[in-house]
């Protein structure tokens, strides 16, 4: 057993076809290639266990080459993971017998899932609280929402299935209100506004959504400015809707992508007192604020959590900048 996830596997077959572009290319990258999910390690893993055929024949090596039209068909022992506790430090904001709000930081990927089986904010939640809810599957348990790895913030956690399905409910419903404060580059001209754009997967860059995008759904996200810097302005924004790097893309659309959110179209270095520095080590969006009604009582319930420091900090440089 795991330390951090118990694991089972079951097996997948995926084929691929190579195409021109593609002809002379070492299987092991060109596999990597059209299996972004998938490590190199494993790739090369699977090539010396006789899991990778090559136009119908076991493939030797992982350094043979790929030709133009051959068919690859790979064997993959899928992964089905359950989140096991860890002793990892989490922030507690508030607790009781259907609910935990936690203060996620930056950096802590949400739960486990592919490549990624310690560390998380669930291994963390299994050890400090134990009991979570079964409703979304054994890797997330409890997870009602998300936020993306290198944004910090409130999060909402059921800690039983009747919790979890009202909470789930309230969000399909848009009953649940969350602000984030984020920095955005460039002066944004009207003090408030709203984009409402469908965000779906970019088809270049698997790990990257855009406005329409591939399978594009309904995103509205709502914003106001809170204070303008010469080269930045800061925003409370307020997503009406749950997609995924929603603010993070709806505001790149607008030309002002977050600060160091590279991904989106921050820049890598930014001019700070007329000196060129790196940009953040993170991207500059804070889930600031929850509200929501409780599942059990109906209570109105509602939370804040102030910036982290790094972004404190980094908001007091511009404050001081000339």
């Amino acid at each position: 057993m795991d330390t951090k996830t118990d694991r089972q596997h079951s097996e997948e077959t995926r084929e691929i076809v190579a195409d021109a572009g593609d002809a002379g290319e070492r299987l092991d990258v060109f596999l990597a290639s059209r299996l972004p999910e998938v490590s190199r390690s494993r790739l090369r893993r699977l090539i010396q266990a006789g899991c990778v055929e090559t136009g119908g024949r076991v493939a030797a090596k992982a350094g043979e080459t790929v030709a133009a039209g051959d068919s690859v068909r790979v064997r993959l022992a899928r992964e089905e993971m359950r989140a096991l506790p860890e002793n990892l430090p989490v922030e507690i904001v508030y607790e009781d017998s259907d609910l935990v709000v936690v203060n996620k930081s930056a950096g802590m990927v949400v739960h486990i899932g592919a490549g990624i089986h310690s560390g998380t904010l669930v291994n963390a939640l299994l050890y400090h609280i134990r009991q979570l809810s079964s409703a979304a599957g054994d890797e997330r348990p409890g997870i009602v929402h998300r936020l993306d790895k290198m944004t910090s913030g409130l999060m909402l956690v059921a800690k039983n299935d009747a919790a979890h399905r009202v909470l789930a409910a309230a969000f399909k419903a848009r009953a649940i209100k969350k602000t984030y404060t984020t920095l955005v580059h460039g002066r944004v001209k009207q003090d408030a506004g709203s984009v409402d754009a469908p965000v779906g997967r970019d088809p270049r860059h698997r790990y990257r959504m855009k406005v329409g995008g591939v399978k594009g759904r309904e995103a509205l996200t709502e914003f106001a400015v809170l204070r303008r810097f010469q080269d930045f302005t800061l925003l409370s924004a307020m997503p009406r809707t749950g997609r995924t790097h929603q603010i993070r893309v709806h505001l790149a659309s607008l030309g002002h992508p977050v600060a160091g959110d590279t991904a989106y179209g921050a820049p890598a270095k930014i001019r700070l007192n007329g000196q060129e520095r790196k940009t953040l080590s993170r991207t500059f969006l804070h889930a600031s604020a929850l509200e929501f009604a409780h599942p059990s009582t109906g209570k109105p319930l509602a939370f804040a959590a102030p910036l982290p420091a790094e972004l404190a900090a980094f908001l007091d440089k511009l404050t001081q900048a000339k």
